[in-house]
């Protein structure tokens, strides 16, 4: 493209925002900028500022655009198609980040939080470019309503208020402070505020400025002054996470990411405008079918059996005429944003299929499931004790889904026959070491707990009384449920991070078995006077029955099952034991 010819297209363009990029003669992205006045941004590049800019409108042949409402609408697209296209001339992010979202978490008691990866089931508002003036706003509401910020964890189970309570950004329902009643009513302020009354925040905001002004405290009157700017600039960028907000309106954003022969389709739902769900899909993708060919598949598949939403987005058009008729006959809308907050959750969509990885991903996958960041490091816990003696617990990891044997860890328990019990201490004492900095270990991302929900219970009692902010969870023997402190799981048996969870589940029972066997081994029992009997036939003794006393309840029959038992040593086992 000549100069000539960059002239003649910027005096087609309108003199508003919005985003343009050059293509070459394949169509190809070079370039994507932003700009507040297309005409006049385009008409730069007749003298291009660097040899770099200069190449590249040689090389371009094309030259598009799209009109945005905003400036901010502008500075999304232009990321969020610098990212798909990742375009040659480009300066590229490669940490691939999303734009942060504020929840309020499905708990009685909800926990404000800026976050890019929100849990299952939260009210979330966003997304928002500047992170910290959403930092900002959040903090103002927290000293306005004094709404939680704390954990789940943190907040079951204390005693007194934290130091938040102190410093008045928290009312403190944790120890009755307020009643649930009255900070569900805060929350709701709080939700009042995200959903457009900016007065819920702004008017108290302006009335502590005014006092404080008038009281002469005028470095806390400008601190108010900079968040009331910061509380009405929020809203002048995004108030609801998809713009279509109507009463009953439901929205699934789907992202495809094709990875060798398959492909991963990542779903957000929303409803009357607020994402309330997430998840994740694979499909074979063979003969390297593109992100469009897998739209065609999986919308046609996935919702021949479930309840078709409002609107659709994608991040690509899946180009399918027969698609799209059954859609419209259904009443429902088939869209590709290319700007705005729906553009912005279409990349979400996209950066949680890429994210996770594949099927194989079993690491991703139990993130994806519990709802958690990616748990890297996995402690897994067990203890084990015959009886109530020699009682030990097993502290093992995984890292990366594998075994690490540099960070087991394994300690006498006191001797009681409690499970329960035993294992509050075990875990106790992995927390304590962790926050007066005697483990050597990183924390970890997962406890994973070896029992059922009274076991899980335990280990949340130690953890609260310790202060250690980590998430904890359970796998039941028997049913294979995974126990978590707001749910069970019921995984299908081939789900890849249900085997995750048993193969750390089993380490750590297979750990705390072979130490409580060393330990029971080193006691001496009357088996050591018995003639005829070695030390591998007392550990054999010892394995099978798991005490003396079950010993010598077994007949003779159920002796002899041992190896090196014969009858001779089961008939002096039987007579002298």
């Amino acid at each position: 493209m000549d100069t000539d010819g960059v002239r003649r297209r910027a005096s087609e363009l309108p003199d508003e925002p919005g985003i343009y990029q050059f293509e070459d003669d394949d169509g190809r992205v070079l370039y994507v900028g932003k700009a507040v006045s297309l005409r006049e941004r385009v008409r730069s590049y007749a003298d291009p500022r660097s040899r770099r800019i200069a190449k590249m409108v040689e090389r371009a042949a094309v030259l598009d655009f799209a009109v945005t409402d905003t400036e901010t609408q502008a500075l999304l697209l232009e990321a969020n198609l610098i990212k798909r296209h990742r375009p040659p001339y480009n300066v590229r992010l490669k940490d691939d980040k999303s734009y942060p979202l504020v929840q309020l978490t499905d708990h009685p008691v909800p926990r404000i939080q800026v976050t890019r990866d929100p849990d299952e089931g939260a009210t979330v508002y966003g997304p928002f470019t500047d992170k910290g003036r959403v930092e900002t706003v959040v903090k103002a509401l927290r000293e306005t309503y004094g709404l939680r910020g704390c954990s789940d964890y943190k907040y079951s189970g204390r005693e007194r208020p934290c130091l938040d309570y102190e410093m008045g950004i928290c009312t403190a329902p944790c120890t009755g402070e307020i009643s649930e009643a009255d900070y569900a009513a805060d929350a709701e302020s709080a939700k009042r505020f995200f959903e457009g009354e900016v007065g819920v925040l702004a008017d108290p905001l302006r009335r502590a400025m005014e006092r404080a002004s008038q009281d002469q405290e005028f470095e806390r009157a400008a601190n108010l002054r900079d968040k009331l700017g910061a509380v009405e600039a929020l809203h002048g960028e995004s108030d609801t996470a998809v713009s279509d907000a109507k009463s009953g309106a439901t929205t699934d954003v789907l992202g495809a990411v094709v990875e060798g022969d398959r492909a991963v389709v990542a779903r957000l739902h929303a409803e009357g405008g607020k994402l309330v769900e997430r998840d994740r899909y694979t499909l074979d993708a063979p003969d390297g079918e593109g992100p469009a060919g897998v739209y065609r598949a999986f919308i046609p598949q996935y919702y021949a059996e479930r309840e078709l939403p409002s609107r659709i987005l994608c991040a690509e058009d899946p180009a399918d005429t027969e698609i799209e008729q059954w859609l419209d006959a259904e009443g429902v809308t088939l869209g590709v944003p290319g700007a705005g907050r729906e553009a912005t959750l279409v990349e979400l969509a996209l950066k949680n299929a890429r994210q996770r990885g594949g099927q194989d991903d079993s690491v991703g996958a139990l993130a994806d499931a519990l709802g958690i960041d990616r748990p890297e490091r996995i402690e897994g816990f067990d203890v084990s004790h015959a009886q109530g003696k020699s009682a030990v617990g097993s502290n093992v990891l995984a890292v990366s889904g594998d075994p690490d044997t540099s960070g087991y860890r394994r300690k006498k328990l006191t001797e009681r026959n409690d499970d329960y019990a035993n294992m509050r201490e075990l875990v106790r004492w992995r927390a304590e070491r962790a926050i007066e900095g005697r483990d050597d270990r990183p924390d970890p991302d997962l406890l994973l707990i070896d029992g059922g929900d009274g076991q899980l219970g335990a280990a949340r009692d130690a953890l609260a009384e310790t202060g250690w902010d980590v998430p904890c969870v359970a796998l039941a023997k028997d049913e294979e449920l995974v126990i978590t402190p707001d749910r069970v799981y019921d995984w299908d048996d081939d789900a890849p991070h249900l085997h995750l969870l048993q193969r750390v589940r089993d380490e750590a029972h297979r750990f705390a078995v072979q130490y409580h066997q060393t330990l029971r081994d080193e006691v001496s029992t009357p088996l050591d006077d018995l003639p005829g009997i070695g030390p591998e036939t007392r550990k054999a003794l010892l394995r099978r029955f798991g005490s003396v006393e079950r010993i010598r309840a077994a007949d003779s029959a159920e002796l002899t099952e041992v190896e090196g038992v014969g009858s001779a040593t089961a008939d002096t086992i039987r007579t002298r034991l």
